[in-house]
């Protein structure tokens, strides 16, 4: 099976997602400058969602790259982890109404958790996948950042019903991890 079909869904949900999370941003009451601050919890939690989606984004595109083929599984271990990106509106717009509330931010950090778990299924989906070269397997190697993501928003959850602040720094430490996409990947594809 062709994996182009897989690439272009994912790409068009994704953006979906984000489009949806971009018309959650509502303009600030007042016509002054200093209006804008008031928005500071609905952006920030906008910033980092998008920051999120766009790793994920990049990343998903780095290793559907690397891989020669999918099956049924990866179909569907793909529409789990989309699944899971397609409620990051809800949990951004919970978080920034709330004002970083510690319930929204553990859910918040839950649906990462979630999303997290879903990825490194879909990788492994994509390494057994019938046809598979082993480039794909090799360039994962590891896969250090795929372990230690979950652990991190794991992590997150419990602290963020003491934290919530420490709690989203955790959730935008892993989006630093995750910026640059794994090199290995990015060498197999070349």
């Amino acid at each position: 099976m062709s994996k182009g079909r897989l690439e272009a869904f994912s790409d068009g949900v994704m953006a979906i997602v984000i489009t949806i999370m971009v018309l959650e941003l509502r303009p600030p009451e007042g016509t002054e400058l200093g209006d804008l601050g008031h928005l500071w919890p609905t952006f920030s939690s906008y910033l980092l969602s998008f920051a999120l989606l766009g790793t994920y984004w990049s990343n998903h595109h780095h290793l559907l790259q690397t891989a020669r083929t999918v099956n049924g599984l990866v179909l569907w271990a793909n529409l789990h982890l989309l699944f899971w990106l397609s409620l990051f509106p809800f949990g951004t717009a919970w978080i920034g109404e709330t004002h970083f509330a510690p319930v929204p931010v553990a859910a918040y950090a839950g649906l990462l958790l979630l999303a997290a778990i879903a990825y490194y299924g879909l990788v492994r989906a994509l390494i057994r996948c019938p046809g598979q070269s082993s480039t794909l397997a090799e360039a994962v190697g590891a896969d250090v950042k795929g372990k230690i993501s979950p652990i991190l928003f794991a992590i997150a959850i419990p602290l963020a019903l003491v934290a919530p602040i420490a709690s989203l720094a955790i959730c935008a430490a892993v989006v630093i991890l995750w910026i640059v996409p794994d090199r290995r990947l990015e060498r197999a594809v070349s």
